[in-house]
């Protein structure tokens, strides 16, 4: 299935999780992110039950240090 990730598009399997997602596809540290999916931010502890759809739009928020 196709999904978009902060506006590019992934091809991922047929059931496949927020967590799934962010190790094995996109092979991102869980530490210092948020998650959106359709402009609703997905808890940490959902991810690995949030299974995500065909056309689902992912934003990944990684956070910065600065001032």
């Amino acid at each position: 299935m196709e999904i978009t990730v902060n506006q590019q598009i992934y091809q991922v399997t047929d059931v496949c999780s927020v967590q799934h997602l962010l190790t094995a596809v996109l092979n991102i540290p869980a530490k210092g992110i948020a998650v959106a999916v359709n402009q609703a931010i997905i808890s940490k502890a959902s991810w690995e039950s949030h299974i995500l759809h065909p056309g689902d739009q992912v934003i990944i928020i990684k956070a910065t240090q600065g001032g």
